[in-house]
């Protein structure tokens, strides 16, 4: 194996081509003590060492490091440590790791997601939430439908009446432009159009 181009990414990183094709990325620092120049030969014992040792070590302690500041679902974390520039077989031992210690849970993740803004977000924006976070909805559908089950009532429609209520909106002095208005702000929130239509059908507050 010849190292044909040593590439700088920033200041501190270096991205290392093997035989023309991009190997890993080190830093300057890690390349400086494993002799790594261009040109020359990297040897089977020392590639080993990078990418079965050194680099899912880093990941996992990147990933780690990423936890300790906030919660991530699998799937971001693994986008986190896509990111920086970590082979696909390093961020799988990473994940392997953190999630042996239950550090990552989806299924934690969306229920605490969903408790915090059941009485904040409608129904479809926290779907569209968490699907964007990689969560599917076999693991999240059944924990929504638990949780709105368990508050009873309907969520979604205060929801809607409390954010027209902070327009001001008055449906006997509101003209037909103002409330198509509101109805495209309710359908951007995630409202679906029985939610809005029963919501706008409702007296609030003056306009």
């Amino acid at each position: 194996m010849i190292v044909t181009q040593l590439l700088p990414l920033d200041k501190k990183r270096i991205k290392v081509y093997i035989d023309g094709e991009y190997a890993f990325l080190l830093y300057k620092g890690e390349a400086h003590n494993f002799h790594i120049q261009e040109g020359q030969e990297l040897s089977e014992s020392v590639y080993s060492e990078i990418v079965e040792q050194l680099l899912p070590k880093r990941a996992t302690k990147r990933a780690m490091n990423l936890l300790q500041k906030k919660d991530y679902t699998e799937y971001k974390l693994r986008q986190k440590l896509s990111e920086g520039g970590y082979s696909q077989d390093c961020i799988d031992a990473a994940l392997e790791y953190v999630k042996s210690y239950n550090y990552v849970n989806d299924e934690r993740y969306a229920r605490d997601y969903i408790s915090y803004y059941i009485e904040l977000r409608s129904k479809n924006r926290i779907v569209q939430d968490l699907s964007n976070k990689g969560i599917s909805k076999e693991i999240f559908g059944p924990i929504l439908e638990e949780m709105y089950e368990e508050l009873g009532g309907d969520i979604e429609l205060e929801q809607a009446v409390e954010l027209l209520r902070k327009k001001k909106y008055d449906p006997d002095n509101c003209d037909f432009n103002e409330k198509r208005r509101l109805m495209a702000f309710l359908a951007r929130k995630g409202f679906t159009t029985s939610v809005i239509k029963k919501a706008l059908s409702l007296d609030t507050t003056d306009c």
